[in-house]
């Protein structure tokens, strides 16, 4: 006979987890035509980041303004919640999660699949952002650089 679960156990996803799936289901649910979709998606990113805590908004205001001045051809839109930038085709190539969305140290800007980091059969997709600082933003450059091209 197989064991009771208490109900002190989780069922595997932490509340900020869920949040973020429904927040997923609104996005998609959301999505319309690819014109209005882009101007939606940037005024939703713009209301995440501006709903950020201050240090982690300073932080995703930054990657920003860096990635949609490096690779104009991303367009902005929101992913599980967070600040994304999508491809032609929708697809994500890089995206920040701020500190307080899982309740982390430090803030995440990471890569999707469809970003062009290969480099042999190892290679860092996702890269914890702490402080911006010239030398930081010089990174993020080559990496969204290097991710469409």
């Amino acid at each position: 006979m197989p064991a009771k679960t208490s109900p002190t156990e989780s069922d595997g996803f932490s509340a900020e987890e869920r949040a973020a799936m429904k927040e997923r289901a609104a996005e998609l649910r959301a999505e319309g035509k690819k014109g209005a979709k882009q101007a939606d998606g940037l005024q939703a990113v713009l209301d995440r980041i501006a709903d950020m805590a201050p240090e982690d908004r300073a932080l995703a205001e930054r990657v920003h303004m860096t990635v949609t001045a490096t690779a104009p051809e991303l367009w902005p839109k929101t992913w599980y919640g967070m600040p994304a930038y999508a491809n032609a085709d929708g697809k994500v190539v890089v995206f920040f999660q701020d500190s307080g969305k899982f309740g982390y140290r430090y803030s995440t800007l990471g890569f999707q699949d469809t970003a062009h980091l290969d480099d042999g059969d190892l290679w860092p997709v996702s890269y914890a952002l702490r402080k911006w600082s010239p030398e930081v933003e010089q990174q993020v450059v080559g990496l969204v650089r290097a991710a469409i091209s």
